[in-house]
């Protein structure tokens, strides 16, 4: 697929059309932070959920990312990928206003919410194929890193700030009704980038047999293992996002209360405070790029994002010096992850060609979404055979080794993704044509 683009302004700042998209995300973003909460509060305060129970509620939001490797192969065939990204925040929000409505009727139950984490969860990951199109589109290759810089600046501010606003919501609207302001923010995310003008072109025929569509989501994997680049780029997320599983917020949070005494207040001080770091990292991130280099960035960031477990882990002394551990590493490694996603996303989508994007996606999101759970649950089995400070050291290790998959490629030699600008280093080409667009 090609997408005419408008000529590259002189900043995003003034780009109306990203500046619409960004505003719909930024909601959108605000609004998911209010679900995380109020869905298990519902199946626990409303249902009497065990457990177990919350624990396959969170499963199945995942489990539609196993199907991304498909679902991108068809997406990509699909000419209007605005359209797919519209009617996907649509059937969220549909999704979620069943919820309150159900509570209204006092009708609500545990096989409803698994239906909601189940379509959503498809939804979303119908939104997340064909968003790199999109992005691709709208956004001048010189200002990928900035664009993803303010998306990840969003996403991170809303981590700071939505957990606080959706308990101030769930404690005064309950949990359900609460549910419905997310939904809202999917209508509202679905008719800012509804607005948007995209000129999109076709890539293909619509109604493909299935085994075209199984060839097609093989083209997606053999072109990510053939490319040197992305090849490195897969096994590096894949191994950090495995071994920061491992760790998981749940024993980091079990670790602070048993391990370094923590009370919950003071454990929510620390991870609320460590978590403005992210803020931080997406916006140095762009600054960083500039500076280092863009491959250098990336490096430095899929270090910065595992290592500092490491720091909570070792944490001794008295109280302000654990909870102080306990924040530091979490403001270090939220400031890491944003450094390295802002990047390695801008990278990645300069290195794609239009017509694979969508399978590659599918691709990347079914092996490294996949990988997540068994992570989470690897973490449990460790930290009930060897302790908790144990576990969460071989989470910070292994993380860590992750840029080992970087250093053996041509990454940190890439300067920048401007093939003409001048420097040290090397720069990204733009991106092949697809070979299998025809």
């Amino acid at each position: 697929m090609s997408a005419t683009k408008a000529p590259p302004p002189t900043s995003l700042r003034h780009d109306g059309r990203f500046r619409l998209f960004w505003a719909g995300q930024t909601i959108s973003q605000f609004g998911d932070r209010i679900s995380e909460l109020a869905l298990p509060l519902i199946a626990v305060t409303a249902l009497g959920a065990s457990a177990n129970q919350v624990a396959g509620l969170t499963a199945l939001i995942w489990t539609p990312n196993l199907l991304a490797i498909f679902l991108g192969a068809w997406v990509d065939r699909r000419v209007h990928k605005r359209r797919l990204m519209v009617l996907a925040d649509l059937v969220r929000a549909g999704v979620l206003l069943s919820l309150p409505a159900a509570w209204l009727l006092d009708a609500v139950t545990l096989g409803q919410l698994y239906a909601v984490a189940l379509l959503t969860g498809t939804a979303a990951v119908l939104f997340n194929t064909a968003y790199p199109s999109f992005f691709a589109g709208l956004v001048p290759r010189s200002s990928y890193v900035e664009a993803n810089s303010r998306l990840s600046a969003s996403r991170a501010l809303s981590q700071v700030a939505g957990p606080a606003a959706g308990g101030g919501l769930v404690q005064a609207l309950t949990a359900p009704v609460a549910v419905a302001v997310d939904a809202i923010s999917y209508v509202v995310s679905a008719f800012l980038v509804g607005r948007i003008r995209l000129v999109e072109q076709p890539v293909g025929v619509k109604g493909e047999s299935a085994p075209l569509l199984l060839r097609r989501a093989r083209e997606g994997v053999s072109f990510v293992v053939r490319h040197e680049i992305l090849r490195a780029a897969l096994g590096c997320v894949v191994t950090v996002n495995f071994f920061t599983f491992v760790a998981g917020s749940g024993l980091l949070v079990l670790f602070a209360g048993r391990t370094l005494g923590l009370s919950p207040g003071a454990t929510g001080l620390a991870m609320g405070i460590g978590s403005t770091g992210a803020v931080l990292g997406a916006v140095l991130a762009p600054i960083l790029s500039r500076r280092l280099g863009l491959g250098r960035t990336v490096v430095v960031g899929s270090v910065l994002f595992p290592a500092p477990i490491g720091l909570a882990a070792v944490a001794d002394g008295p109280l302000w010096a654990r909870a102080g551990a306990l924040t530091a590493a979490g403001f270090l490694s939220g400031a890491g992850v944003m450094i390295f996603d802002v990047n390695l996303n801008a990278l990645q989508t300069s290195l794609i060609p239009d017509g694979m994007r969508s399978r590659v996606a599918g691709a990347f999101g079914t092996i490294n979404y996949g990988v997540r759970p068994l992570g989470a649950v690897l973490g449990g089995l460790f930290a009930t055979w060897f302790g908790l400070r144990a576990t969460l050291l071989v989470a910070a290790v292994g993380g860590a080794a992750s840029v080992f998959w970087l250093l053996a490629s041509p990454v940190p030699g890439i300067r920048s993704l401007d093939p003409d600008e001048p420097g040290t280093g090397s720069s990204v080409p733009s991106s092949a044509p697809d070979p299998a667009s025809g």
